[in-house]
């Protein structure tokens, strides 16, 4: 496939907005392949991704930006991302010892499902190693107690600097990470966890969701904040249970949910179809 340019754009709306923003690549010599654009009613507020081929286009792709800025970007207020398909994101993996979202993601990878590169696995433990040294990718241990939480966090971000990740993915990552931590990598830091939350808290929930008879169980991948697993929302899902599944039913139904919803979210994020406003998402599918 050719190289192309996405451009992710929100702003308050305005009568004209979509017209604008394709003339622009019209008017460059652009052929727009996808096209897709949400107005929030509500909120007065235009959300828009755009994607075009490159070859052909009249403006060096190093200008792009500068030019949407001084023609429409600013004028308009808008907040846009400017991505190209011909660079591959760099996805840092967060784990510590549950193995069945690095199982699937790696799995993914590997096959080519996933365009993209990963660089370095990091995990507060020594578990999963062995996973990381059979797809050869660079695996670090990194320990973590409450004295060494600072300088551990220190460590990781020049790892992460150092290997230039664009985005994290906390693959059953079994730490909370500083506000300090969040703000750095607004955005880029993508968590799973299992939807009994804030109802079944704590280290069994399963069995606390067991003992209530749920029947539905499911999964959230979202945003990492400072504000504990409630930052924008980008893929759920569900699966029906019923009295006749036991605690180890729910648990293996669990963990394919996380699997798939997680997986959801990392393939949206390389796509470049996450547009995050306040604390929600518009999700172009």
């Amino acid at each position: 496939m050719s190289d192309r340019a996405i451009l992710l754009i929100h702003c308050p709306d305005r009568p004209g907005l979509v017209a604008l923003v394709t003339e622009f690549v019209h008017q460059n010599q652009g052929n727009i392949l996808n096209l897709d654009q949400h107005v929030d009613r509500d909120l007065a507020h235009f959300f828009m991704r755009i994607e075009w081929e490159l070859e052909g286009f009249t403006i060096p792709r190093d200008k792009i930006d500068e030019f949407f800025a001084t023609l429409i970007g600013t004028q308009h207020g808008m907040t846009w991302q400017l991505h190209f398909t011909d660079r591959k994101p760099r996805m840092a993996l967060f784990v510590s010892k549950a193995s069945h979202c690095l199982y699937d993601i790696l799995q993914r990878y590997a096959i080519g499902e996933f365009e993209c590169e990963i660089p370095v696995i990091v995990s507060n433990h020594t578990s999963l190693k062995e996973i990381s040294d059979r797809f050869d990718i660079p695996f670090v241990h990194l320990p973590i107690t409450k004295d060494t939480k600072a300088a551990q966090e220190a460590t990781t971000k020049e790892l992460m600097t150092e290997h230039g990740v664009d985005f994290i993915v906390l693959a059953r990552y079994m730490q909370i990470l500083s506000d300090d931590f969040c703000r750095t990598y607004e955005h880029r830091i993508i968590n799973i966890h299992h939807s009994f939350l804030p109802a079944f808290k704590g280290a069994r929930p399963y069995h606390n969701a067991f003992s209530r008879g749920v029947k539905l169980i499911g999964a959230t991948s979202h945003y990492v904040t400072a504000d504990l697993d409630e930052g924008p929302i980008i893929a759920q899902d569900v699966a029906r249970v019923s009295h006749r599944d036991g605690i180890n039913d729910l648990k293996r139904m669990g963990r394919d949910v996380e699997k798939r919803v997680l997986s959801t979210a990392i393939y949206l994020q390389l796509q470049h179809r996450i547009l995050p406003f306040g604390n929600r998402t518009v999700v172009f599918n």
